[in-house]
């Protein structure tokens, strides 16, 4: 069964970087069995798509956040990471990671969530 556990800071502060990692169990990141995928919910609104990374380390990032997101992966820790940069409060958001087995049900993985406030 696959299983994701996001990590990183609650707390960043308006103009920094925030860095967010997805670990990865049942499943990898080094093959295109999956498609993994950042996303977000700011309080009170809907789930807001961040972007993508397939197994062979390509990317597809939402337009809206292109100059300053990125979406790597670490294949020996079996990993992926989001890096947002020049963060402001309305990054402010529950930050989640998903993924799509290949063939199966768009983000039928996910996981618990991890809240990020920016504040200073």
């Amino acid at each position: 069964q696959v299983r994701l556990q996001e990590s990183g800071p609650g707390l960043v502060k308006p103009s920094q970087t925030l860095s967010l990692t997805c670990t990865v169990s049942g499943g990898s990141v080094a093959t295109d069995d999956y498609l993994w995928t950042w996303i977000r919910q700011p309080p009170g609104k809907g789930l807001d798509w961040l972007g993508d990374i397939t197994g062979s380390g390509s990317t597809l990032i939402s337009p809206s956040l292109k100059s300053r997101t990125s979406i790597s992966r670490d294949t020996s820790k079996n990993q992926f990471t989001l890096q947002l940069n020049s963060v402001t409060p309305e990054d402010t958001a529950v930050y989640y990671c998903a993924g799509t087995g290949k063939g199966g049900t768009e983000y039928e993985y996910w996981g618990r969530g991890t809240q990020v406030t920016v504040s200073s």
